[in-house]
């Protein structure tokens, strides 16, 4: 995937032009000074797991509005900091069943967003980074074959 920097806001996104809001980002210690403490140990906890699942294309996109995006071409995670916890989003292709859920789960297209409040990094568990490793495969349960002959939808 090729990376697309804004000329006007410095921004990184996964496609040539992608149509945006431009809002000055932050850097990512810059993001962490501005936000409650609880924040650092969510984010790495994330991050760290998400770059053991990267292929090269995890772009980090703090912004000023204390949201921090997780794209490689669109946004498939999202923190969100509150007063008291980490709202942490991401989509999925699937609804799921789970009682972690914060908020109702949201449809749109074909994908479902879901939010779990993360108060303190050991939530951030085995399970929530098999969801994690799913929405950065784009909400597909296992990574498609990245050879363009065999269909996705065959075991090898």
């Amino acid at each position: 995937m090729a990376i697309w920097v804004c000329p006007d806001c410095d921004r990184e996104f996964g496609a040539v032009g992608r149509r945006h809001t431009c809002r000055p980002g932050l850097t990512v210690e810059e993001f962490l000074e501005s936000v409650p403490d609880f924040t650092g140990p969510v984010f790495h906890r994330v991050h760290d797991h998400l770059v053991t699942v990267n292929d090269g294309s995890l772009i980090v996109d703090p912004l000023l509005n204390k949201k921090l995006l997780f794209k490689n071409g669109p946004t498939f995670c999202i923190l969100e900091v509150k007063t008291k916890w980490v709202a942490v989003g991401f989509s999925l292709r699937r609804k799921l069943e789970s009682g972690r859920l914060s908020r109702k789960v949201l449809d749109y297209g074909d994908k479902y967003f879901h939010v779990i409040n993360v108060i303190d990094a050991d939530d951030v568990d085995d399970e929530f980074c098999d969801w994690l490793t799913e929405a950065y495969h784009h909400g597909q349960e296992s990574k498609p074959s990245s050879d363009p002959m065999v269909p996705d939808d065959v075991d090898i």
